[in-house]
């Protein structure tokens, strides 16, 4: 009984794909065609291998070309293939996606056909490492939450350059504001913008709780007498340029807050974990799911994600200890979260720390604290709980003060709150 697979070397324009019955002894028969990678060409691809009864393709991740791929096959070719299954056809269909670095070849016996064959090859002889590819809703998930991360690093490289603009004006205002971009600073700077040429006018704009007396304020902006008015430009365009930024990140915020609704208990359950909130609760169940179905253990998703130690044995003596590479938006996301959890007074995280960091470097304790996190994560979402702090700061104030923080979050994000619970 025959059994083929397909495997693809994907690249910008074309794709070169190779078809061989790996169910035959000895070397394997290819049949080789080359594809265009436009709408029209993915079809044709398509219909191909449902044609030849395909049932497993491998391609290699290539940057991003390999989206629209995956994307046409797993709307037309998978659900062909499953259809002819069900009424007796012999194939099953498995999509996967290597990364490019398990199939590297021997340098000077590289072709893109051989590529493809070394992908099938090396797929029946299970010596790929294979990516973990959600399902579509879940991708869109990533694309939202990814780009939002992207917005927020743009809001900092602007407000880090409009700081850089500043002191080129000797405007000493970031000494003074801890906050450029808040309500009183931003108001300073829309003034100097707008032509406001008296330190003392701008000065009055502060907010009555900042820390900085007007006197210093005025110091800070003695400048703005005799600012050159290309300056007053330049900086009326930064800040168009970051409100617009964050305009678009409300936008995103409501938008992810709409397609991650039916999961909202997730997300309040998630946000419960010291170091936690909205935001990376959402950013979390986009990269492993509402569930995180797709980890059967406890250990699986810390592997995956890469905050457990590095295994790099020989002779018997462990040589390198590093954590292998994972997922980058989990290991960013369970870093900051590991950073804010230490210094929440009396949770079980700030404990942990502390009795760990007077025995190990601190970028070792805190990358300790990130996997309890990751474990902690796979728990609340595998098992449908909530978290229970065991920690000293267990009392009904902070349980309180918690709970409101929360509410605020998530209203903040779009989530309607009626009867807030407290968890047991």
């Amino acid at each position: 009984m025959s059994y083929r697979i397909a495997g693809i070397d994907v690249h910008k324009s074309m794709l070169a794909v190779v078809i061989a019955d790996v169910a035959v002894q000895g070397d394997y028969d290819y049949e080789r065609r080359q594809f265009g990678t436009v709408d029209s060409e993915l079809h044709r691809l398509a219909e191909w291998l449902i044609e030849q009864e395909v049932g497993e393709v491998v391609m290699e991740s290539t940057a991003q070309y390999w989206r629209p791929v995956w994307a046409m096959l797993e709307q037309q070719w998978v659900p062909a293939i499953q259809q002819s299954h069900r009424e007796g056809g012999p194939t099953t269909a498995h999509l996967h996606l290597a990364q490019a670095h398990s199939n590297r070849g021997a340098r000077g016996r590289k072709n893109d056909f051989r590529d493809a064959e070394r992908l099938v090859r090396r797929l029946v002889a299970n010596e790929l490492v294979l990516s973990f590819v959600p399902d579509a809703e879940q991708r869109l998930w990533r694309t939202l939450t990814r780009r939002k991360y992207s917005l927020r690093k743009d809001r900092v490289r602007l407000q880090n350059g409009l700081e850089a603009l500043l002191e080129e004006m000797h405007i000493k205002l970031s000494g003074k504001v801890s906050d450029l971009l808040g309500l009183s600073g931003r108001r300073m700077l829309q003034a100097l913008a707008e032509g406001a040429a008296d330190p003392a006018e701008v000065a009055a704009l502060a907010s009555a709780g900042l820390r900085a007396s007007k006197e210093q304020l005025c110091d800070a902006l003695a400048a703005c007498r005799e600012l050159r008015p290309v300056y007053r430009r330049l900086l009326k365009a930064e800040l168009e340029h970051v409100a617009l930024i964050e305009h678009q990140m409300e936008q995103l915020e409501s938008e992810i807050a709409s397609v991650l609704e039916p999961h909202s208990d997730a997300v309040r359950r998630l946000a419960e974990i010291p170091g936690l909130g909205v935001g990376s609760a959402q950013q979390i169940i986009a990269e492993v799911g509402p569930e995180a179905a797709v980890f059967p253990t406890q250990k699986s998703l810390p592997s995956w994600v890469g905050v457990i130690p590095g295994e790099e044995v020989s002779a018997g003596k462990q040589h390198n200890a590093h954590s292998p590479q994972g997922n980058r938006v989990m290991r960013r996301v369970l870093n900051e979260a590991a950073h804010a959890a230490v210094k929440m007074k009396g949770s079980i995280y700030a404990v942990t720390f502390r009795r760990l960091v007077v025995r190990m470097p601190y970028k070792q304790a805190i990358w300790c604290i990130a996997h309890r996190i990751c474990r902690m994560v796979w728990i609340v979402l595998r098992r449908k709980v909530h978290y229970e702090e065991r920690g000293p700061a267990v009392n009904s104030k902070g349980r309180e003060i918690k709970l409101a923080r929360m509410v605020r979050q998530l209203k903040k994000a779009g989530y309607r709150i009626e009867a807030p619970v407290v968890p047991a």
